[in-house]
Formats: C-alpha cells, structure tokens, sequence
C-alpha cells in the first residue's frame, strides 16, 4: 500500500516534505534501529554476547598461554623431555589462533555478523585447545623426581578449567567443548592406575567440571540480563532523543510562525493605521459638528459610535503591535532617568475618571523618598495604566483599590495594584498571563478585553530586567506587583555644598 502523503505541512510535527528539516528525526530513528538490531539480533542477544566473548578473549589472550609456558618451563626443570614443549607449542598454537578469531570478529560490525557461524568457529577453537589439554592429560615423566605427578596435573586442569568458566562465560558451552574430552581421559587413565589418589583427583576434576559449567552458565545469565537492561536504556534514550528532535521540530515551526506573524503585523501596521485615523478624524469633525449642524440627531450619534470603534480598534491593534514587538526583541526602550511615584501619581489621575462614574475609590499609598529609575517611562507608564485598567474594570461598584509604590526587600522599587473585586481562580492565573487569555470571570464580565495587558506588562518588566506577580483569591481580591530590580534603582548624589557652607567651612 503507498505512503500517503499529507497536503498541509501544519498537520504535523514531522513535515514529509521538507527532509532538511526532519534530519534529527531520521538520523534518532535510524540509529536506534540499528543500535537494537545490531545488540539484540534474537532473544538471546546472540550478537552482543559473541561480542561480549570475543572482548574477553582478546583482554584474557594472556592468562591461560602464560599458565601454559609455567608448566613447561617447571616440566623441562622437572625432566619431563622434549614432548612438553612439543604439546606448549601445539596448545599456544591453538590458543593464538583463538586470540586472532576474537580479535577479528571484535573488529567486525555486529550487524555483519553471522551468529551461527561465528559461534561454530570459535567452538571450533575452543575444542582445539581442549585437545592440547588432552595430551597435557597424556603425558608422561618416568625419569621425574616430582611425586604424585598425576595430582600435579589434575592441579593444573583445575586453574585452566576456573579460568576457562571466567573468561569464555559469555558463550554458552565453551567449558564443556574444552573440557570435556580431557576430564574423560584423565578418569579414564586414573581408573586404570586404580591409584587410590589419582582416583580421588579424577572423581574431583569430574565433579568439578559441571561445577564450573554452572558458574559459566550463571554468568551468562548475568550477562544477558545486563545486555537486556542496556537495551531498554538504549531504547528509552532513543525515545528520548527522537522526542526531543520533534519538540526542535516544533519549536523551529513555532519560531518561523511567530517571525511570520511579527512581520505580517509589523508590514499591515501602517496599512491599518492610516484608514483608521481617517475614520476617526472624519467621524469626530461629523460629531462635532465642524463644518456645520446636523438635521438628523441620530446620524451625530451614529458619528460618536464610529468614532468610538475606531478608536477601540486602534487601541487594539497597538496593543498587539506591541506585543508582538515584545516577543520579536524589537521593542527599543527609551531608557532615562525616571520618578516611578510621579508617573504611578500621574496614571492615577488619568484613570481617575473611569473609577468615579464606577464609585470606586482608588486609595495612593506612596513612598516619598523613592530615588530614580533608569527605564523607559512610556513603558512605564503603559504597566501602570494597564495594571488601573485592569483592577477598574474587574472591580464592582462601589469597591476599593489600593495603590502601592515602595522599595523591595532586595532594594528594588514595585508598584502594587490591589482590588476588592471577584479575584481570579489560581487554576486560571496561566491563563490569565498569556497572550489573549481570558478568565472565566472575564468572559462573564460585560467589559471584556483582548487579554494583551498582562502578556505586555510581563514582557516590559522583564525587558527592564523586573518580575511580575498576581496574587488573587477568588472572592477576595486580586493584587498584581510590578517589581524593577536594584540594578535599575539610580542612587542619588550629594547635594554640592554652596557658598555659604563653603565659606563656613573655611
């Protein structure tokens, strides 16, 4: 069946038709099926645990040779004659050509690895090195001055077999292939001799055998289980690393819709702009009767309505200009020294109006001995104007508000705005401070607004290096806070000393 193909690229994360964009995606996805086919191949890990045996191999290709080299150096000392060199020489032969398989198949890629064969080669190898222990088990020294030679040799059976369990546990087997055919021939010749201590060592090496087969065994299960849990890891890193390249995904897709829209505002600001002065300058000069009375009072009110409109949509449109500004980093303050009480005062006194026809009263409780902000005092302005708007427009007739201007306990300076009004859900507070989000409580009110004040306070502040908070309660009131950090606060120099106090000092 064939890949259907979506027609819009904002359907989904993962956009088909632009592969430049998805290359973190495919190259996460790709890598972790090959990690996971590569370790895993079955079940049984056959792969990573051939592997896991060949690592081991070549890391021990000393240990069992230089075992090997001790026992025919101690057999030339003890007279064994020139047979022990012969049989170190054919079982360092067997185990070199172990070392060299391992060091190959370490070299190869585990996908390129055929496990069947591979497994095949290397018992192959082991079995081969079994035989070199099989006529270590052979030998013989009728001139040795070494007692008990046959204890000696079942001692040394014994450090191979426990070294053989460690090293070749990853390849289930390998014990018994190594092994097997010496431990026989060693029971074989003890039961010959009937020698009440080579039978002893015989039965040993025959129950110590299947000893070590387990111990193998369970560090095979070991590691199996070691391989198992690195594959869920892997996996969940794969996941994480392909979640993580959609959210890019999305994320560069936001950013570019967000450029897009920056500049589709930016370019239609003065297309809108400019009929909209018309509009509201024509419709005030038809209200105002300029050029001459109206027969018809309903048209001057209809010219009022016009005017009104226009100018509400004005007053959105610059809003979301600036916020979309704010986002873009194209917002340029007009950084100065600023009285934070003077402006706060003068805002109040603007909206001193709306509170009135509303009976609100609106409480100032200022600081006097603030010093001065370096900020940028439209800005300024616009959170205080924003900050009364709100607390007006959300709080009852008759209700109260109270306007804060002091220092912060880290030396900063804040403004607060309390009222007494309905307050706002603490479920509906991120709601409330993102662009165009509207409470409950909002949506019931008769004077309902664009959900852009906030979203500009917050992006002012934090363009002044400040912090926004809201506090409400529902039923209790709300109190947003303003705060400008030390680092904005000017510190006032002392006053020059004048002539009077010169000539004093002098």
């Amino acid at each position: 069946m064939p890949l259907q193909r979506s027609n819009t690229a904002d359907k989904f994360i993962v956009d088909r038709r632009k592969p430049h964009r998805n290359s973190d995606v495919a190259r996460a996805v790709r890598k972790t099926r090959d990690r996971l086919s590569q370790q895993a191949g079955n079940p049984d890990f056959d792969r990573e645990l051939l592997n896991l045996h060949a690592r081991a191999m070549t890391s021990g290709a000393v240990a069992i040779p230089l075992l090997v080299l001790a026992i025919a150096a101690a057999g030339r000392l003890a007279g064994v004659g020139n047979e022990i060199g012969l049989w170190a020489l054919f079982t360092l032969t067997c185990y070199t050509i172990v070392a060299f398989m391992a060091r190959r198949i370490e070299r190869t890629e585990a996908s390129e690895l055929n496990p069947l064969q591979t497994r095949r080669e290397f018992l192959v190898g082991h079995f081969l090195c079994g035989l070199g222990w099989a006529w270590f088990v052979l030998l013989g020294c009728a001139a040795c001055e070494v007692d008990q030679f046959q204890v000696v040799k079942a001692v040394v059976m014994l450090l191979a077999m426990a070294g053989t369990a460690l090293m070749a546990s990853s390849l289930s087997g390998t014990l018994l292939v190594t092994f097997a055919v010496p431990v026989a021939l060693y029971a074989y010749v003890g039961t010959r001799l009937w020698m009440p201590v080579e039978a002893i060592m015989a039965g040993l090496l025959v129950v110590s055998l299947p000893f070590f087969a387990y111990v193998a065994r369970q560090l095979n299960r070991s590691s199996l289980m070691l391989l198992s849990f690195r594959s869920e890891k892997d996996a969940l890193i794969a996941e994480l690393e392909t979640a993580k390249s959609m959210s890019d995904e999305a994320r560069r897709r936001a950013e570019d819709a967000n450029l897009a829209k920056s500049r589709f505002l930016a370019s239609m600001s003065h297309e809108l702009r400019t009929p909209l002065n018309a509009i509201l300058g024509f419709s005030e000069v038809m209200a105002n009767e300029v050029l001459g009375p109206m027969s018809n009072p309903t048209y001057r009110d209809y010219a009022h309505d016009v005017h009104d409109s226009g100018q509400h949509l004005l007053d959105l449109i610059n809003e979301i200009l600036d916020l979309s500004r704010i986002e873009a980093g194209r917002y340029q303050l007009n950084e100065e020294p600023v009285m934070l009480l003077n402006i706060v005062e003068d805002c109040c006194h603007m909206m001193e109006l709306r509170a009135r026809n509303k009976d609100i009263r609106v409480i100032q409780d200022f600081e006097q001995t603030l010093p001065r902000l370096f900020a940028d005092e439209r800005a300024v302005r616009q959170i205080a104007l924003n900050l009364l708007s709100n607390a007006i427009k959300f709080t009852a007739t008759g209700g109260e508000i109270r306007v804060r201007v002091g220092w912060t306990a880290g030396g900063g300076q804040y403004i607060s705005i309390k009222d007494n009004g309905p307050g706002i859900p603490e479920d509906e507070i991120p709601i409330v401070l993102s662009a165009f989000g509207q409470g409950s409580i909002a949506i019931k009110s008769a004077e309902q607004g664009t959900g852009l004040g906030l979203p500009i306070v917050q992006g002012l502040l934090a363009m002044h290096g400040g912090e926004f908070e809201l506090h409400s309660k529902l039923r209790e009131g709300t109190e947003a806070i303003a705060i400008f950090p030390l680092s904005r606060v000017m510190e006032e120099l002392p006053a020059l000393p004048t002539a009077a106090v010169a000539a004093r000092r002098r």
